[in-house]
């Protein structure tokens, strides 16, 4: 059983799913509204938000903003638009997947069960020590010779991906569908984007750098420095 939150301001959609949800063995609680549903979510702290971007007091792409400012609550969006540059926004802005209106409860609770199986999966739940970086995935906390660096929830999922393969080379076709969750495309500029702002934390560059390094044409891989 999972305790979740749905942020939905529609009753024909929300009351429906609420009895859904919890026929499935799931506890559910509701928000109408954005501040409501952020309210809750740092009162209640469930295992799993699912949030419709559509609500009458705030955007939900704003909403999840301040909900990753603040909280690594895997959070599904719910939205009426399915092309693939509105897709990587939302994943590039935090979400840990989404679902394409309309769905059916069954494949919602379909993506809660994946999403919570990969935020608990095992080899998440080690330690990982790359020369000076220490990645805690319990804590999603990153320290460098000792020091804590602030990063994003996607900055650490790239570095924490890239640290279960230490020392091999992860393709961008990789990163996009285990890290991104999307197919290949020409989306791939923003692993780019996420490398250079990473580099920047990690104190380096990518001609200059230490322990992200670029196999042109492959990929990158994450090593110690020597």
């Amino acid at each position: 059983m999972a305790r979740l939150l749905l942020i939905e301001d529609d009753p024909a959609i929300r009351q429906p799913l609420l009895r859904a949800l919890r026929e499935r063995g799931h506890a559910v609680a509701a928000a109408p509204a954005a501040m409501d549903g952020l309210q809750t979510a740092l009162a209640s702290r469930p295992d799993l938000i699912v949030l419709d971007l559509g609500l009458p007091d705030l955007d939900g792409r704003e909403l999840l903003r301040m909900l990753r400012a603040v909280s690594t609550i895997p959070v599904i969006v719910a939205t009426a638009r399915d092309e693939e540059s509105s897709m990587v926004q939302l994943l590039d802005a935090g979400a840990d997947d989404y679902v394409v209106k309309p769905y059916t409860a069954a494949q919602l609770d379909a993506r809660i069960r994946a999403v919570l199986r990969r935020s608990s999966s095992s080899p998440a739940s080690s330690a990982l020590i790359v020369g000076g970086l220490s990645i805690d995935p319990l804590a999603r906390s990153v320290t460098l010779d000792g020091a804590l660096i602030e990063l994003t929830p996607r900055e650490f999922d790239l570095l924490h991906h890239l640290a279960l393969k230490a020392g091999q080379v992860v393709t961008k076709r990789e990163l996009l569908t285990e890290v991104w969750q999307v197919p290949y495309g020409s989306t791939d500029k923003t692993v780019d984007v996420h490398l250079s702002w990473l580099r920047r934390k990690l104190g380096e560059t990518a001609l200059s750098p230490r322990y992200l390094h670029t196999v042109r044409g492959v990929g990158v891989k994450l090593v110690a420095p020597s």
